[in-house]
């Protein structure tokens, strides 16, 4: 097994789960700082507003990055920080930061992959109808050019939009993040479209105004179906299952193939225009050309997936679980599977060189008498995913890097502190960083370019 000589090792975060808010920092509101404030919709009350106190801790972040030996990190920049109105007066406070933490990357030989939107969407856009309002498109693209501008002399790796599927699906269709609504399902259909439409202007204005050759992506996700034996029919159903479009009531949002297809392939898959139509936005020729951008990479968020097999209908089955299986702290079930057939599938359908951007686990991570914290279930269950990555990569699968989520325990959205997903622990009383034994086995593997795998 060989990763090779030039496979990007790195860790993602993003900007609300990690940075915190100093007072006169000059942010603006986005949809999280508003919505943590509603009773009972973050669990314990927590909010972002500390979180890891990132925005003042990012040299001591970074420090313990070059401890790791972290190759890349893959951060997000928080709209509102930079444009408090998502649009008008840019935040000079919120360009020194992002300025500063790149150039701290930099002189630490870690390179830096941005992510234009992790979520943060600025409230007073949200107050202007947000998604809906296809003027989002042309927003959108005035905040990456602000980022070119700003960032992308040191800056050539970017990722435009993650996981789609979930700002739609979790804070417009069902609701349990922010903002926290149960649109109709027409207006997230509308959503959907211009968050594709943003994509593809933001990916335009990119490439316009930078200030040297940049690399762009994009950063989707989905459980991904694997089959239950190596059959050829039995990988026909799991490669059918995992880009079928989902039936409405199933929560139309999580698929891959409504959100993938048109900006790899210029077009949305023909099952979700039948299925969808009469929930359709009216979708036109120039809009579609916008959003099927030409892209350098292919970015996936890979945690879990369900195995199928071909039915004696000809159709695909789900296989149920064997009893007892392998759950992280989140219940979320452990399928290292899923990382070798997702990037095999997705690479079959797009041809383009993919970056797994997203995967990790959440463990009950605790400090142990001896001060330090053990969490051998995330190293197991990281050495069965990346052992599957390899597995994929030997098969010539173009994957070009892994970004394992995440540097550090962080605010998990409406779970609040609740889950542990980092390589290093945060202790939120004293903001003291703990080094998890998961976090040097990460780096021994970087050192040894996972050949002790």
């Amino acid at each position: 097994m060989s990763f090779g000589e030039d496979f990007v090792w790195g860790v993602a975060t993003s900007s609300y789960q990690i940075e915190g808010r100093t007072k006169d920092d000059g942010k603006g509101d986005d949809i999280w700082d508003i919505y943590v404030r509603e009773p009972g919709k973050i669990m314990e009350g927590h909010t972002g507003d500390i979180a890891c106190d990132h925005y003042n801790r990012y040299k001591e972040d970074i420090a313990i990055m070059k401890q790791l030996g972290i190759r890349a990190y893959r951060f997000s920049i928080n709209w509102a920080r930079i444009l408090p109105d998502g649009i008008g007066k840019i935040n000079e406070k919120g360009i020194q930061f992002y300025n500063n933490l790149i150039d701290c990357l930099l002189e630490n030989g870690i390179e830096p992959y941005i992510t234009l939107y992790h979520w943060e969407l600025p409230y007073a856009l949200y107050r202007k109808g947000g998604w809906l309002n296809r003027e989002i498109v042309q927003w959108f693209g005035e905040y990456a050019k602000i980022v070119a501008t700003y960032f992308s002399d040191r800056v050539t790796k970017y990722f435009t939009l993650n996981e789609p599927q979930c700002f739609i699906g979790l804070g417009y269709l069902n609701g349990v993040h922010a903002p926290g609504l149960k649109a109709p399902i027409r207006d997230t259909f509308e959503m959907a479209h211009n968050v594709l439409l943003a994509h593809g202007q933001a990916t335009r204005m990119l490439r316009e105004h930078a200030k040297q050759p940049i690399e762009v992506g994009y950063a989707p996700t989905a459980g991904v179906s694997y089959p239950a034996s190596e059959k050829p029919e039995d990988v026909e159903a799991a490669r059918k299952s995992f880009f079928r479009c989902p039936d409405i009531e199933e929560g139309w949002t999580w698929n891959v193939s409504w959100w993938s297809d048109p900006v790899i392939l210029g077009e949305y898959p023909e099952e979700g225009l039948r299925k969808y139509s009469k929930y359709l936005p009216n979708i036109t020729k120039e809009d579609m050309k916008l959003i099927a951008q030409p892209l350098d990479f292919y970015g996936q968020n890979m945690y879990n997936g369900f195995q199928v097999k071909m039915g004696a209908d000809g159709l695909p089955e789900y296989v149920n679980r064997e009893v007892g299986f392998a759950k992280t702290a989140t219940n979320w079930p452990v399928t290292p599977e899923c990382l070798y057939w997702g990037t095999k599938f997705l690479y079959e359908r797009y041809q383009h060189p993919i970056f797994i951007t997203e995967n990790g686990m959440s463990c009950h991570d605790t400090i142990s008498l001896d001060g330090k914290v053990h969490d051998p279930n995330r190293i197991d269950f990281l050495n069965r995913y990346l052992l599957q990555v390899g597995k994929a990569k030997d098969e010539g699968v173009d994957i070009r890097g892994y970004f394992e989520w995440s540097l550090m325990d962080n605010f998990e959205w409406n779970c609040g502190y609740t889950e542990r997903f980092g390589l290093v622990y945060v202790d939120y009383e004293t903001q003291k960083r703990i080094i998890k034994d998961s976090g040097y086995w990460y780096r021994d593997v970087i050192m040894n370019k996972g050949k002790n795998l």
